[in-house]
């Protein structure tokens, strides 16, 4: 017998090329995707792998270049300071095509959310580019998309990892992979007491060498003391006792990083709330929400992780026959 997946494929820019891994990994242990929803980056690996052009997508992405990421980004075009993607949903044109999300091989749900309204849209039917579209439209980053006078951007502000669009679909399993799990070198969630005094040198360096490593990606040995100590001193025109920015501070990676806060809490209600039986964690420092051009990467990452998942879970996927 063939186990009988329902999938759901979580938002968080680049990382969403690990979605294309975890669909790999499930369809090299002969697993049937029953129904399949996704937010955001997930959404658009969701409606392709529903499609079948998953591997199309996964060749197309893993040629991307940083150049090509750039270009197809093209800030300069941006609209009020974000990015229209017109040029990435073009790009796509010959992959995403203007089929049916009624007609696909596989149940599908892309979700987004509706910005008037403070709601969730799941959209189960229609064309695939529009409702693909909507849901990849990260606030302060992509454009928000006009349909049917919804004004409506990413599903992961409301459902971060859509679990529930799945549930009345029967399956065996159900398997879901988030993005926005903890860093590869945690601390503690909770809340923290802290004091607005400056700190000693030592506990100061220590947490802006940390700080600088999170925005730019890097281990934290690789941030050198003299870079941190350029960051001393008050902030030019402040008065109120603050600390320099980061130099290389840019305002889209500041709106995704602080996006990601939000989604990797309101995921986590969500989740409690309807648990998958698989849960796939790809942390968030795995790569940086706009780094296109790490699919490569992502996509073997998402393969490893979804397969150790699989394992923990003790998850006995029988060959088909």
């Amino acid at each position: 017998m063939v186990t009988r997946v329902a999938l759901a494929l979580g938002s968080g820019g680049a990382r969403g090329y690990a979605h294309l891994g975890a669909v790999r990994a499930l369809r090299e242990r002969d697993c049937e995707l029953v129904a399949v929803a996704g937010t955001s980056m997930g959404a658009l690996v969701g409606g392709l792998a529903a499609a079948g052009r998953a591997e199309d997508f996964a060749r197309w992405a893993t040629a991307l270049t940083r150049r090509d990421v750039l270009w197809l980004l093209d800030p300069s075009i941006a609209s009020r300071g974000m990015i229209t993607a017109d040029r990435l949903i073009d790009a796509l044109a010959d992959i995403i095509t203007d089929q049916a999300i009624e007609d696909l091989a596989v149940p599908f749900t892309a979700v987004a959310t509706d910005l008037a309204a403070r709601r969730e849209v799941w959209f189960q039917h229609g064309p695939l580019r529009a409702a693909l579209r909507a849901s990849i439209a990260i606030p302060g980053v992509f454009t928000p998309a006009m349909l049917n006078g919804r004004l409506l951007v990413d599903g992961g502000l409301t459902n971060p990892v859509p679990v529930e669009p799945t549930a009345a679909v029967p399956s065996d399993l159900t398997v879901a992979v988030e993005l926005t799990g903890p860093r590869r070198v945690r601390e503690p969630d909770t809340p923290r007491r802290d004091s607005a005094a400056p700190q000693r040198l030592e506990e100061w360096r220590e947490r802006w060498r940390r700080t600088l490593a999170t925005l730019t990606g890097r281990e934290e040995q690789n941030v050198a003391d003299a870079e941190v100590d350029q960051l001393a001193g008050p902030g030019p025109g402040t008065g109120w006792g603050t600390e320099r920015l980061p130099a290389d501070l840019g305002l889209l990676d500041l709106t995704a990083q602080s996006f990601e806060v939000m989604q990797a809490l309101v995921g986590r209600y969500r989740m409690a709330a309807l648990p998958a039986d698989v849960l796939v964690t790809v942390p968030v420092d795995a790569c940086g929400t706009m780094d296109f051009h790490r699919a490569a990467e992502m996509i073997d990452l998402g393969h490893r992780l979804t397969g150790e998942a699989l394992d923990a879970a003790g998850v006995v996927v029988r060959r088909g026959v």
